[in-house]
């Protein structure tokens, strides 16, 4: 109930101080395309998804918030394709009326990496994908992605750019301690994680995944005590009871004014 509140809110209210005519048609606020770039020294074939926005418009992330909307992508009709695997840039968090969306102004640049079935050979790329774009009024917009990558490529600078800016592991970033607590509330869990991280500049956020997309994920809280970020999320199932966490599916993402950093899984202190 919570989520489908916050989707009803998302298409009522505007988005900022400066009301847009509404659009006639999706055309006239999403352009998206595939980008060939090159194979990796693993055999894989790296490419990426533009999607171009109309001003002042925006797209999600893959865990969109409370007001946002999920992407969804199909490749069934692809071949010679094993494995496809997204590399996310970091977000941006926007606030609306209490209620947190987490996604992507104007244009995004989001990295694809393909594995072939059958190594050195040409994969052919047939995809749906459905996104929400949002700014007064969110459209749901369905398009249609085919492409054929094959041979060595080159470098494509946008790509590495997006890459580049995909949140860093935590290890690398000066994780030097980690631990979550997990209590039931009325309708779920609230989840607080205890991260000892160097601070990332700025106002920091802290986004959960449960790796569960049926659990609604509140807007979280952050908060620096001494050298630890403190933050925590309300986890509520479609039955709106207190559940048993599978720890080892939780995400969580630092955003910083200077860099983004993900850490995997969620121990017990």
């Amino acid at each position: 109930m919570r989520k489908a509140f916050a989707l009803f809110l998302c298409l009522l209210l505007p988005s900022g101080p400066a009301a847009a005519a509404p659009p006639t048609s999706a055309a006239e606020v999403v352009q998206a395309r595939l980008i060939p770039g090159w194979r990796t020294a693993a055999g894989h074939q790296m490419a990426a998804l533009e999607i171009r926005l109309a001003d002042h418009w925006k797209t999600y992330w893959r865990a969109p918030g409370d007001a946002g909307i999920p992407p969804r992508f199909d490749w069934a009709g692809s071949s010679n394709l094993s494995s496809v695997a997204i590399h996310w840039p970091a977000p941006r968090v926007f606030e609306l009326n209490g209620l947190q969306s987490v996604g992507y102004l104007h244009d995004l640049v989001l990295p694809i990496e393909f594995t072939p079935k059958a190594p050195g050979q040409p994969v052919a790329v047939r995809a749906k994908v459905d996104i929400g774009v949002c700014n007064d009024i969110c459209i749901p917009v369905e398009f249609d992605l085919s492409a054929e990558l094959s041979g060595p490529g080159g470098e494509v600078p946008a790509i590495r750019q997006a890459l580049a800016e995909v949140p860093e592991p935590a290890a690398r970033a000066g994780l030097s301690g980690f631990h979550c607590s997990v209590r039931p509330i009325k309708d779920g869990l609230h989840l607080t994680a205890h991260i000892a991280l160097p601070p990332e500049g700025g106002s920091e956020v802290a986004l959960f995944e449960t790796g569960d997309p049926s659990i609604w994920v509140g807007a979280s809280s952050t908060k620096r005590q001494g050298a630890e970020l403190v933050a925590g999320a309300d986890l509520v199932p479609a039955d709106a009871a207190p559940f048993l966490l599978d720890r080892s599916r939780v995400r969580i993402t630092v955003l910083g004014r200077d860099r983004a950093v993900e850490l995997t899984g969620c121990p017990a202190g």
